[in-house]
């Protein structure tokens, strides 16, 4: 009998551990022992995204750990991508819940934590449209206008760099565009207050609850007139 708790132990310690080759191994033997991949997704592989992202705020991991369990995330996401879609498609459900667009701020370069959310969002149906890093603000709007996102996401880990999540709200208010999009901000030094203070649409404190945050975003949108 399949020990699914086994699987996903395996998986979330490759993630931890940053093994490339160990956590593609292991979500697809999982896979192929009927291991569901939402379990996979969220008990494995978030799991361990999760551990890796409280050590970093800790002290007990750096950035090359950081970039480790992100490499190792992306090889496992190759695996379980498409077996999402398959999932999705056998439960007769559209993945289809939005369209976002997500970008590290101008200035920041770090991209481990969105690429993290990035392919979370992806897994979990998101159309996701990433333009990468230090991305002028004016680029981030005019491809959410180009696309008709729902949301904008915005990363930033240097403290030097988030003060330009307020500039794109503002200028979103200029351009009259701000009721058009949700905002939500994340990063290392993102909390709660600074991401309402700045006027964004909220913020989480990790890959699960940033697709949970978008879905609740979502959901607003589709049931409320006029948004």
């Amino acid at each position: 009998m399949v020990n699914i708790e086994e699987h996903l132990k395996r998986i979330q310690e490759s993630i931890i551990q940053g093994n490339n080759q160990v956590s593609l191994e292991s979500c697809k033997a999982a896979l192929e022992d009927g291991v569901d991949p939402l379990s996979i997704l969220n008990k494995g592989l978030m799991s361990g995204a999760d551990v890796v992202g409280k050590k970093f705020e800790k002290g007990e991991f750096f950035l090359p750990q950081l970039m480790l369990a992100g490499r190792a995330l992306k090889a496992a996401m190759a695996i379980v991508e498409p077996a999402l879609e398959e999932y999705y498609a056998e439960k007769g459900t559209s993945g289809d819940t939005g369209v976002i667009v997500i970008a590290t701020v101008q200035t920041d370069i770090h991209d481990i934590g969105k690429n993290i959310v990035s392919s979370m969002l992806t897994a979990s149906g998101f159309e996701v449209h990433d333009l990468g890093v230090d991305v002028p603000l004016k680029t981030i709007i005019n491809k959410a206008k180009e696309l008709n996102a729902d949301i904008i996401g915005c990363s930033a880990l240097l403290t030097t760099s988030m003060p330009y999540m307020r500039d794109l709200i503002d200028l979103l208010e200029a351009m009259g565009e701000r009721n058009r999009f949700k905002v939500i901000v994340g990063g290392a030094s993102v909390n709660p207050d600074f991401a309402a203070r700045i006027g964004s649409d909220g913020t989480a404190s990790n890959a699960v609850k940033a697709v949970q945050l978008a879905q609740s975003l979502i959901h607003e949108i589709r049931t409320t007139p006029g948004l």
